[in-house]
Parts: C-alpha cells; structure tokens; sequence
C-alpha cells in the first residue's frame, strides 16, 4: 500500500505516545495521528509508513469528540509539553487506567486494579522546568506572513519532535509564578546588553538553559547554564538575575560545552545563596542540590508515598530494601515504622544528600549505599545487611536491570512494591518475577497532567511465604 492514502470518516478511539493519538480505519489498518481527541470523526492522509501502522495528519474534521476541550496554554500544539490538553482532565485520567488495566490484562489474570489517583492541581503543578535559549526561534505562520526582519532570540521548550528547534514562551501554566517572570526578565536583558542565544547548529552562543527548581517552602533554585565561558558576560547575568529576583534562594551557573545539555559531569558553581533547596514531605526536611532527582509534582508525591506505606504495612520489626533509593525520601518515610532500612542509589550525590537528611531528620535506622545497583546488590551484600523482608523498588524508566530480578528471585522476600514511570518497562520485569510472586493490587497515581505519563504502584507478595 502507498504511503498516501486518504482514510475518511474514521473515529479517534484512543491515545499513544508522545502526544498522538489512534484511529483505526475499516479495514482494520492502525493510524497515528497529533492534534485528534478520542470520539472525533475524521480524515486522515498518510505519509509514512511504519512496521505496524501508518503515521498521518487530520485534514478535515467531519465532528468533534464530547471529550474535547479548548486549551489553556496558547502554545499547545507547538511546544513539546502538555499534548494532552485538549482532552478533558477527567477523560485523560480515564484513558491512562484504561490503558494500565489493558496492559495488565494481557498478561495476568483477574489483577485488582484501583481507579487512578487524580491530581487535584491540573496546572502549575511542577517544581522543577528547564527552559532552553535560541537564536533561531520557531516561527508562526503570522510571523512569516510578516516577512519582515524578525528577532529569532527566544527562550522556551523544544517544539514538538524537532531537536533544534524552540518555541519562544510568553506564558508557562506549568509552574507557579515566579517562573515566568525569571525567565522573561532574563530574555529581555540579555537582548538589551547584546548577550548571545545560543545555536544548537553552529554549537555557539553564551546563554544555553535556565533551570528553576521551586518547593513548597516557597524556596527558588535557579541554574543558568553557559555554552561558552566568557566571563564578563556571565557575570552581567548573574548578577542581573541576583538583583532583580529577590526570590531566588540558590543562584548557580555551570559552563557546558557538550554536544547534550546534561550537567551531570559539569562543575556546578554557587552564584548567591544556598546550593540547594530545602522541601517538606510530611514531617521531613530534605535538601535538594542541582543534579539531584526529586520528584516533580510534590503533592502527589506525597499521595504516591503513602500509597508505598500502605501496600507495605509495616509492624516495626522489619527489614527494608529501598533500591534505587535516590535522595531516600521513601527510606525515610518508611523508617520510623521498621526495624532497618537499607538505600542502594548510584548517584553519590544523592545519597550524600540522603545522609545529610537523615541527620537533620533524626532518623537512625537508615544506611545508604552508593553504587551501580546490578553489581552492588548480591548474595554479599545481603549476607552482610540482612536479608530484607520488604524491598521497594523505584527504578528510572529503563526498569530493574536483569541482574537485579534474578537476586530478587534467589531471596525469600515476602512482600515487593514495586513504583514505576513507565508501566511499560514494569510490566516487563513483573512478567519475570511472576515465578514467585503474585500481584496482589495495582494503583495507577497521575503525576503529570496533559501528558501521556503515569505513575504506577504495584504491590507484589510471595506465593509461598505466609
């Protein structure tokens, strides 16, 4: 079949990935389409062919879904963020359970799967944004119909899966104030003094990222990072950016002149202020430096951690694994209702930071251990800490490394919760540790509205131990 192909008439029954959404024509072929809303009615012209579907764009809607919604941000469909947000919130949430529950399904049998946790803040519920520099702004139609001299400088986010490309921001509904106004005070200063945007083309420019972090503490961290060291320059904006935000708790800048944007191999400099930010989960304080990972929505993340103190309902007298532990914010949570709880992160960072908190927190019954989790976590290492009674397991979006499922198996661990963002990868290593283990419930928790991306936790226990 050509790779051009009109398909009329055909219904948008549900979402993919990375903003698109499904349609299925009557001969049964698979379309991928941006821009549809599950219940619309349309045309679909293809113009590429995949292995299992067609890739296509809407050229016509002949009736518009009951779900559909106008967007708030007037953005959507440019930016590379919030894909979702033509969807009503509810139907979003419903589309996200239903795919958990029809992934699930195609594996196990009869699992408990509980209705998604909705977020109770649809809009301003990140704390952490990175924003990326441009002299070669993505244009609108408008501005090109303008055929005028244009200024390409801009800040923003990538559009939507085109790596060289930024769309300029006036308004982000992601995080609350004062992101927006750091961020366009410091585009407008750098036009002002003759600051270079960087180019991801040409590889030069000084300005390349501006990151802000915020907590419920009200407290801003706030990371500029230079593609070129010109010191002079850098000093203009740091010091703009200390006079004009007196918001700004922790002011840094790093040099990167890398091909990616990573900072993780950067030397992070402190500016003004704290090198960190302190936030608040339940009683505990923890610090939460540049490279650190914390989770991004803190409300729900309160939600999701009581959720991994449920399913492990603990009576004070166990032994708890906590891999992938992070800045140990979940050992923490836990500890005061177990016996001992062991943390296994390989960023050392993190687990100095975890240390740290532990401290402050008065918590004595954690350890923390750096190291890749694959070789760190054997027989060895749990002959000397003990063997666990609970593990918790959050791994990043890859999942647990093979290495790691067969020492699991190996042990007589009772109860596992495993927490995941990304279904996908969980669903694959739950098909291995099914051997020995039950899935007992399912909690899918929304963390990130107008996206496609779910949290979820899954609550596991072992088929011979009582």
């Amino acid at each position: 079949m050509s790779k051009n192909k009109l398909f009329e008439s055909v219904e948008i029954f549900d979402i993919g990935s990375k903003g698109q959404t499904i349609a299925k024509s009557n001969e049964g072929i698979v379309l991928m389409v941006k821009n549809g809303v599950p219940g619309d009615i349309v045309d679909i012209k293809t113009y590429r062919k995949k292995k299992n579907y067609f890739l296509g764009n809407i050229v016509n809607y002949q009736s518009y879904s009951k779900y559909r919604v106008n967007p708030k941000c007037e953005h959507f469909g440019l930016c590379g963020g919030c894909k979702l947000q033509n969807i009503s919130y509810d139907y979003q949430t419903k589309l996200k359970e239903n795919k958990i529950k029809h992934s699930f399904n195609k594996i196990f049998k009869n699992v408990n799967i509980n209705p998604i946790l909705k977020c109770k803040d649809k809009f301003n519920y990140r704390n952490k944004l990175e924003f990326s520099f441009t002299d070669n702004k993505w244009l609108t139609n408008d501005e090109i119909k303008k055929n005028n001299d244009i200024d390409r400088r801009g800040i923003g986010f990538h559009k939507a899966g085109m790596w060289d490309k930024i769309v300029d921001i006036k308004q982000c509904h992601l995080q609350e104030e004062p992101s927006n106004k750091i961020r366009i005070a410091l585009k407008q200063f750098a036009k002002n003094n003759n600051i270079s945007f960087y180019n991801s083309r040409l590889k030069k420019g000084l300005l390349r990222t501006v990151t802000i972090r915020s907590s419920s503490l009200n407290q801003f961290m706030v990371l500029v990072q230079f593609f070129e060291n010109n010191e002079k320059d850098i000093s203009l904006v740091m010091d703009f950016l200390k006079d004009s935000s007196k918001e700004i708790y922790s002011l840094l800048y790093c040099i990167n002149n890398k091909e990616n944007d990573s900072i993780y191999d950067r030397e992070i400099i402190l500016y003004e202020g704290k090198n960190y930010i302190e936030e608040k989960i339940k009683d505990l304080i923890f610090k939460i430096y540049p490279k650190s990972f914390f989770q991004t929505n803190i409300d729900q993340t309160i939600i999701l951690y009581k959720i991994v103190e449920k399913f492990a309902d603990l009576n004070g007298s166990e032994i708890v694994y906590d891999l992938y532990s992070g800045l140990g914010t979940i050992s923490q949570f836990l500890a005061k209702k177990a016996k001992k709880v062991i943390g296994i992160e390989s960023i050392e960072e993190a687990v100095n930071s975890a240390k740290e908190s532990a401290i402050v927190n008065n918590i004595n019954n954690v350890k923390f251990q750096t190291g890749d989790m694959k070789t760190i976590f054997t027989s060895n290492f749990i002959k000397k800490h003990g063997n666990p009674d609970i593990i918790i397991t959050d791994p990043p979006r890859d999942g647990m490394h093979k290495d790691v499922i067969k020492e699991i198996l190996k042990l007589k661990t009772k109860t596992i919760v495993y927490v995941s963002c990304n279904p996908a990868t969980q669903l694959r290593d739950l098909e291995k540790l099914k051997e020995k283990y039950a899935i007992l419930k399912v909690q899918p928790v929304d963390m990130f509205p107008h996206t496609d991306h779910v949290e979820n936790v899954v609550l596991l226990k072992h088929k011979l131990i009582k």
